[in-house]
C-alpha cells in the first residue's frame, strides 16, 4: 500500500513531502516545467543549507520542485524511471545494477556520523555481535559505514532497520526505542547534553567518502545544461558562504522563510550545527570530481555497496564531470 503525504514547505513553491513505499511521486501540478528533485530524507536543519542554494537558484531563474520520500533508495528509482529529474543522496549500488545511465554530477557533502550505543546494554562494536543496529536507508551512507564495521569488526548485525533522519533516530535512542544506531553531530551533541553518560560514541576508522551528492541521468543532464549549472553554481557559492560563517543558514531561513514550523530547539540548533560541519570540513568547496570518486570507489567496495576492484571502476561510468568544470570555470577552485 502507498502512503502519500503531501505538503507544502520550505518557501518553495509546490514543495512535496511524500512518504511510503513504492516509487510513486506526487506532483502538485504546474503550469510550467519545473526540475523535480527527489530527496530520500525529511525536511530538516539538516537540509536547510541546500534549501537556500535551491532558492539562490530559483532567483536566477530555475524552478524546483521539491518531493521528499521515505528513503535515499526510493529517491535513486524515482530518477531512474524518469519521475524525477534530480536525485539527492549516494546511488553508487544502484548505478551499477542499472541499465539506464545515471550520473553523480556534484558532491554535496562527505560523511561525517557517529555510531552511538545505549551503554546500559553495549560498550564495544563486539557487543554488537547479533544486535539489531538502524540506520537512515538502504543504500545510504550511513548503511555503508555499519557494514564496512560489521566487517572490520568480525561482527554480524542481527538486523540492519530503517529510520529516516538522524533527529528521528536520535530521539529514538533517547525514548529507549533503539539502543544502536548512527547520528550526524547534532544528534551526538543532543544525546550528551539530554543523557550525558548513557550513550556511547563508537570509534570510527578515518573514512572519507561521500555522503550525499546531486545525481541525475544524463539525457536529463544534456538536455538542460543552463538550468544544472545554474544549480551547481548555486551550491558550491552557497557551501563556500556556510564554511566561511556557519551562521548564515540562521539568516537564510528566516529570509527564505524555509521551515518555519522547526522547534524552538532545533532553532538554536542550526548555527552549531553549522560550525561543527564546517569547522569539520564536511562541505566540499569544489563540488567532489574526479578525486572524489576514487575515493568513493575504495570507500563502498570495501563497505560491499560496490562490487569490483575499485582500481578497475571507471569514473565516468558513475559521475557526470561536465556541468562541475563548467561551474568551477566561472566561479573558480577554492
Amino acid at each position: 500500500m502507498l502512503k502519500e503525504l503531501t505538503k507544502k514547505l520550505c518557501g518553495l513553491s509546490g514543495l512535496a513531502i511524500a512518504a511510503g513505499i513504492g516509487l510513486a511521486l506526487v506532483a502538485v501540478p504546474q503550469a510550467e516545467a519545473k526540475v523535480r528533485v527527489a530527496y530520500g530524507d525529511i525536511a530538516s536543519v539538516e537540509n536547510l543549507h541546500l534549501l537556500a542554494a535551491f532558492e539562490l537558484a530559483k532567483q536566477r531563474g530555475v524552478e524546483i520542485e521539491m518531493t521528499y520520500l521515505k528513503s535515499e533508495d526510493i529517491a535513486a528509482q524515482a530518477v531512474v524511471s524518469g519521475q524525477a529529474d534530480i536525485g539527492v543522496g549516494g546511488p553508487y549500488a544502484l548505478m551499477q545494477k542499472v541499465k539506464v545511465p545515471v550520473r553523480i554530477f556534484l558532491q554535496l557533502s562527505t560523511l561525517r556520523f557517529y555510531p552511538a550505543v545505549n551503554a546500559e546494554f553495549y560498550k564495544t562494536w563486539k557487543d554488537l555481535n547479533g544486535q539489531e543496529v538502524a540506520v537512515h536507508s538502504r543504500g545510504s551512507g550511513t548503511e555503508a559505514i555499519m557494514k564496512l564495521m560489521e566487517e572490520k569488526q568480525g561482527i554480524k548485525f542481527s538486523k540492519i532497520s530503517y529510520i529516516p533522519g538522524s533527529e528521528v533516530r536520535t530521539g529514538a535512542l533517547l525514548q529507549g526505542n533503539v539502543k544502536a544506531t548512527i547520528v550526524d553531530s547534532a544528534g551526538r551533541r543532543l544525546l550528551q547534553e539530554k543523557a550525558p553518560g548513557k550513550f556511547i560514541i563508537l570509534p570510527l576508522d578515518g573514512i572519507n567518502a561521500t555522503d550525499e551528492a546531486l545525481f541525475a541521468r544524463q539525457d536529463f543532464l544534456d538536455k538542460n545544461p543552463k538550468d544544472v549549472d545554474v544549480i551547481v553554481e548555486s551550491v558550491i557559492t552557497t557551501w563556500r558562504e556556510v564554511t566561511k560563517n556557519p551562521a548564515i543558514v540562521a539568516e537564510w531561513r528566516t529570509k527564505y522563510k524555509l521551515l518555519p514550523d522547526l522547534p524552538a530547539d532545533q532553532v538554536a540548533e542550526i548555527t552549531p550545527y553549522f560550525t561543527e560541519l564546517a569547522k569539520g570540513k564536511a562541505f566540499p568547496l569544489n563540488g567532489g570530481g574526479e578525486a572524489a570518486a576514487k575515493d568513493d570507489f575504495a570507500f563502498y567496495t570495501l563497505s560491499g555497496q560496490l562490487q569490483g576492484d575499485p582500481a578497475s571502476l571507471k569514473v565516468e561510468d558513475f559521475w557526470a564531470l561536465e556541468p562541475l568544470n563548467r561551474a568551477l570555470g566561472k566561479v573558480g577552485t577554492n
